[in-house]
């Protein structure tokens, strides 16, 4: 693989409409998760350490805050012109309209592909959380002499009905798509499961720029519904199982195989659960194949009493006495007053939760103030009439309009290190 000149397209334009409304002013790339990082930064930090570094992040809708993310956190050398991460909005070239679709995204940008000439290009989604070593992936395409790979998730055959599903041959030739089918095909090695796609492609060079040529003058726009069915039918098209790809430093009470799309609320959630814990499922320490994000220059956590238990603190955060904290995730510069309890919760940058504050079950979005002696979380339907809650009843106070610091900064004494 070394060899090999790969350039990456991660397609980062998503929308996010079922995480509303923490995608209200963001893409989904761009939502915060865990205690420092963005969605977007596990697909990145991906490439980066499989040593593809030579990536465009293709973005459209609501990208400001994605683009500030990656201007700060992301810039990989200066001085070596081939690794950048670069964001490319829609550049119109061949028409007034946005990206239609991810061949469409790929096709407005092929002058970039003429520009590196590179004999492999990697088309990934920006959405999920997972650890994945693209190069193992690269060395399947190249070891079967595929014309395009496709990165396959193994999924219980009961639950295989709510994906699009890959049939496959033993040793990963492609023979049909299933999209959400009743009755998906099985794993030719594991009658229980089957392969799910994960939107994650590699194409040899010149079969895409042929396929894209075509695409355009049959009006498609889509790989997952036009390109790659159609390519089925002349070229040799291969699954690369996922489950099968090996990440150093990786412990053994963590999951063989984590991969979470993160594109409801519950689920969103529910993979903040997944880091918590003295053996989390998806453990976030991991020096071997780290998890970059931005360099922040703030200050340590404080805490100056209260209980905490299985919760991860963001820097700058400040937690009073008398707090009680648990299961919960605590983002950057956030200010918990006296005698807050808080349970099961998310709790974003630069929020400040006041005295006496109750929340269970809660996600608060960036930029909020908590009133004194609030409840949250504990009345479904009072908390319906003011708040989104979600079908298995998370709560999500949105994104606050006032800046905190404007707000907090001297009734904290602390400076702002905000991003």
């Amino acid at each position: 693989m070394h060899n090999d000149r790969i350039i990456a397209f991660v397609m980062a334009g998503g929308q996010g409409s079922r995480l509303q409304p923490l995608t209200t002013g963001r893409s989904k790339p761009s939502v915060p998760f865990g205690a420092r990082y963005r969605i977007v930064d596990f697909v990145l930090s991906n490439f980066v350490n499989s040593q593809i570094q030579t990536i465009y992040l293709l973005v459209q809708y609501k990208s400001q805050s994605l683009i500030e993310h990656v201007r700060k956190a992301w810039t990989i050398s200066p001085l070596l012109q081939s690794q950048f991460v670069t964001v490319v909005p829609p550049q119109m070239m061949s028409g007034q309209h946005w990206f239609q679709g991810t061949a469409d995204a790929v096709n407005q940008n092929i002058n970039l592909i003429e520009e590196h000439r590179p004999s492999l290009v990697a088309v990934f989604g920006a959405d999920h959380i997972y650890r994945m070593d693209i190069r193992q992936m690269v060395d399947f395409h190249k070891e079967r002499d595929a014309d395009v790979t496709i990165a396959a998730l193994p999924v219980p055959l009961k639950d295989a009905s709510g994906f699009g599903i890959i049939a496959a041959d033993e040793d990963g030739r492609i023979r049909g798509f299933e999209e959400k089918p009743a009755n998906p095909s099985p794993m030719p090695t594991d009658p229980e499961k089957a392969f799910a796609s994960m939107g994650n492609y590699i194409f040899s060079t010149d079969v895409l720029v042929k396929a894209l040529m075509e695409a355009k003058e049959a009006g498609e726009t889509d790989f997952g519904q036009h390109v790659l069915p159609r390519l089925l039918r002349t070229h040799r098209l291969f699954a690369y199982d996922f489950s099968t790809n090996q990440i150093p430093g990786i412990q053994p009470y963590e999951d063989d195989v984590y991969w979470r799309d993160v594109g409801t609320i519950d689920a969103y959630f529910e993979a903040h659960h997944d880091v918590l814990g003295a053996e989390p499922p998806f453990d976030m320490f991991n020096p071997e194949w780290p998890i970059y994000s931005s360099s922040y220059q703030g200050p340590v956590a404080r805490i100056l009493g209260g209980q905490l238990e299985n919760t991860l603190l963001g820097a700058a955060t400040m937690i009073h006495s008398g707090t009680q904290i648990k299961n919960s995730i605590i983002r950057r510069e956030t200010v918990i007053e006296e005698d807050v309890v808080l349970e099961d919760c998310v709790i974003m940058d630069y929020v400040r939760i006041g005295r006496g504050a109750r929340l269970k079950r809660v996600i608060v979005d960036r930029h909020n103030h908590i009133e004194p002696g609030e409840v949250i979380g504990f009345d479904r339907e009072k908390d319906a009439q003011r708040f989104q809650v979600s079908e298995g009843g998370v709560t999500v106070v949105p994104q606050g309009r006032l800046s905190y610091f404007a707000r907090d900064v001297r009734d904290s004494g602390r400076g702002g290190y905000s991003e």
